[in-house]
Order: C-alpha cells, then sequence, then structure tokens
C-alpha cells in the first residue's frame, strides 16, 4: 500500500516538474522574441496559472512521497 503512495508520489512530482520546465521554455521563447513590454507581461500572465498549478503538483507529489517513506 505505501509504496503505491510513493511511486503516485515520485509520478506526481516529475509531472509538475515537467510543467515547470515547459513554463520556463515558454517565457524563455517569449523573451528571445523580442516582443514589447505589454506583450512580454501578457505572455507571462498566460504561463503563471500552468506554473502555480505545476508547482502545486508537484509540492502534492513530494509530500505523498514523504507520508509514504514515514508510514513504510
Amino acid at each position: 500500500m505505501y509504496e503505491i503512495m510513493i511511486w503516485a508520489g515520485a509520478v506526481l512530482s516529475l509531472l509538475g516538474l515537467t510543467g515547470i520546465v515547459w513554463c520556463i521554455l515558454r517565457v524563455n521563447r517569449a523573451r528571445k522574441a523580442g516582443l514589447d513590454d505589454e506583450a512580454l507581461r501578457a505572455a507571462v500572465a498566460a504561463v503563471l496559472p500552468v506554473n502555480l498549478a505545476a508547482l502545486f503538483l508537484s509540492m502534492f507529489g513530494l509530500m505523498l512521497v514523504v507520508v509514504g517513506v514515514i508510514l513504510g
């Protein structure tokens, strides 16, 4: 049972990390595109909810791993 928690947490953490990397690449691409200040702010604002969701998913996955290790 606890192994399932640990592996599920690891998968969630990897999904969250993938989302964070995607956000970094998206904002970096917008920066390199030479957008004006307003367009760059709009691009960053569009990525912000995905970034927060990815951070939450990663944090929740790490919590599952820690709880699984402590209980197991």
